[in-house]
């Protein structure tokens, strides 16, 4: 079992269109359709937006068993505006339904992917904190957001972590936090840590082992660009299955990108990719 645990939400396209998302849904779902039984954790309002969005992730092929109804606070949404490139910025409505997630049940699970966005508020992260700590894969996808992080967020989110994935664009404010020890590498903050993947997009990706002999960078893989909405957790999730397939770390990297190329190729971060595709290209 593979979780994905804090934001689940709607992302609003200029267009008018709207595709479920929020990072740990992502990772979930792409865990989901690599052939992984996986879940969110989350919250959503007892509105419109949440009923919907509750069948939505059910059409997708998920359980929607551990998204908690918040009767209070309305279901998170997030207006995306994408660039001349493709990437995209965001504008998060704040006090939604997913700040307030409470204590989770226990869940027997392999790995659990959470992130900086899901625990802007006191309650949402008390409660990822605590379910994250007792699982044995604890992936922390950084997602810095506008102004919801610090560097107490990032840190105690370090020190929970057995791997860290970060993008390029974030890496000025959280390699800082890894105290690096070597200059094409890691690791210093939090004895958990195995390994730090570094996404750079277009020009792919390296990872950073506590063994060095582990350290490799991989070029990226091509892609007619739509938009790179859910990309990175695209990639994680992929890393992620593989190496829980007992995939050599490289080998998850190659599958990886590719398979974060392809996403980028369609609107959204929850299209439909058949992983015998992706393994055909390597």
């Amino acid at each position: 079992m593979i979780v994905g645990i804090g934001e689940l939400l709607w992302d609003l396209f200029p267009d008018g269109s709207r595709v479920a998302g929020g990072a740990p849904f992502n990772f979930a779902f792409h865990c989901h359709q690599l052939g992984h039984e996986a879940i969110v954790v989350s919250r959503v309002g007892e509105d419109d937006l949440g009923r919907e969005l509750r069948e939505e992730v059910k059409r997708l092929g998920m359980n929607d068993e551990f998204i908690q109804t918040d009767r209070e606070h309305p279901t998170g949404t997030v207006r995306v505006t994408l660039g001349p490139d493709g990437v995209p910025s965001y504008e998060i409505v704040e006090n939604v339904a997913w700040d307030f997630l409470e204590a989770v049940p226990r869940i027997a699970a392999d790995a659990v992917g959470y992130g900086t966005l899901g625990q802007r508020s006191p309650m949402s992260r008390a409660a990822i904190r605590a379910f994250v700590a007792g699982i044995p894969i604890r992936v922390f996808d950084v997602n810095l957001r506008q102004r919801f992080h610090s560097p107490e967020m990032i840190d105690a989110s370090l020190k929970l972590a057995t791997m860290v994935k970060v993008s390029d664009e974030e890496w000025p404010t959280i390699g800082a936090s890894l105290l690096l020890d070597r200059p094409n590498g890691m690791l210093g903050r939090g004895e958990s840590i195995e390994s730090v993947v570094v996404s750079r997009g277009a020009n792919g990706m390296g990872h950073f082992a506590r063994g060095q002999e582990d350290d490799f960078e991989l070029p990226g893989h091509p892609a007619k660009l739509v938009d790179t909405v859910g990309a990175g957790d695209a990639f994680t999730a992929a890393m992620v299955c593989l190496h829980l397939e007992g995939k050599p770390l490289r080998d998850c990297a190659r599958f990886a990108n590719r398979y974060a190329a392809r996403v980028c190729e369609h609107r959204g971060a929850t299209p439909r990719i058949d992983r015998r595709v992706i393994e055909a290209m390597l």
